[in-house]
């Protein structure tokens, strides 16, 4: 009899609250709130797009994506988003097709929790 063996992958995201602290200092509360909002809801729609190009097999496209990822995710400091998006952006350039499918996963993971991050985030602070 075969064992399959399931591995739970979970990783914890950190969000940098001086590069947060940083941005409300610099725009007011109302000011920061709107960026890291934009930035949260072009996360989403950029990880979802990421995926479907993937899918499509459109790596130059992909690699632009991952890459529009890297800023968001220094902007509004989700540091471990910007390098796991870098490493798919190095997977693509290196040609690394089983490469780029787990970096792409993990980034996926990675952005997924990192918005959960920034919620309970803003739950505390409202």
């Amino acid at each position: 009899m075969d064992h399959v063996l399931k591995i739970g992958l979970n990783e914890t995201v950190h969000v940098d609250q001086d590069r947060l602290a940083a941005l409300y200092a610099e725009l007011g509360e109302a000011g920061a709130e709107d960026v890291v909002c934009r930035a949260m809801e072009e996360m989403a729609l950029r990880l979802s797009h990421c995926s479907r190009l993937h899918t499509a097999g459109n790596m130059d496209e992909l690699r632009k994506c991952a890459r529009s990822l890297i800023a968001i995710g220094d902007q509004i400091g989700m540091h471990v988003l910007a390098r796991v998006a870098g490493d798919v952006t190095n997977a693509i350039d290196a040609a690394d097709g089983p490469a780029v499918s787990a970096t792409l996963a993990r980034l996926i993971r990675i952005g997924e929790q990192s918005l959960t991050a920034i919620w309970d985030l803003q739950d505390i602070t409202i």
